[in-house]
């Protein structure tokens, strides 16, 4: 069985919107590593798809960033990814299927198929996916950094019990980023 693998960066004070702060190269690499050795799947809804798509395809095409920048580019346009949206009509990749139907039953089943974990970005469908109890791992990047505004992170979710976390992994980055790694116990 595949795990859900919820992948965000967060600032110090739980902001969680990319457009607030931007990644170095380390982090690039750390995100490169997890979607090399880890992902076999991207779940992401339609406002963080638009985020990243047409953005790291392009780069992966056009070579024109750092090596970091490069190569996370071209491990994310290797990978299959699922947007849910209601809204989205089409998908800017040949890598990509937009899902309409449930949430739950639709994850439920991919976690089923066999291959490498699903990795889920974003902030709206991980939070559905926390309240239903499908998140088996949490992996937080978190920037010394505080911003004062934008999204928070767990805004507005309504667990139905507590989650206890284990933590089974920590990085110290020389920009001074925690990289955290959880299991659901």
């Amino acid at each position: 069985m595949r795990n859900v693998i919820y992948s965000i960066n967060i600032t110090l004070d739980g902001c969680c919107d990319h457009t607030k702060f931007k990644p170095d190269e380390d982090l690039h690499e750390h995100y490169t590593h997890l979607l090399r050795d880890d992902a076999g799947l991207l779940v992401y809804g339609r406002k963080t798809y638009q985020l990243m798509v047409p953005y790291w395809p392009d780069i992966a095409k056009s070579q024109s960033e750092s090596k970091a920048d490069i190569e996370f580019a071209q491990a994310f346009d290797s990978l299959n990814k699922i947007v849910f949206s209601r809204s989205l009509g089409s998908a800017e990749d040949k890598n990509t299927r937009i899902v309409r139907s449930n949430l739950r039953d639709e994850i439920l089943k991919l976690k089923q198929e066999p291959g490498k974990n699903i990795v889920v970005g974003g902030v709206d469908v991980p939070s559905q996916l926390m309240e239903l109890g499908l998140i088996d791992e949490y992996r937080f990047v978190i920037a010394p950094i505080i911003v004062g505004e934008g999204r928070r992170l767990f805004e507005g979710v309504n667990l139905p019990e507590k989650y206890r976390l284990k933590l089974v992994e920590s990085k110290t980055f020389e920009s001074g980023c925690v990289a955290l790694r959880y299991l659901k116990q």
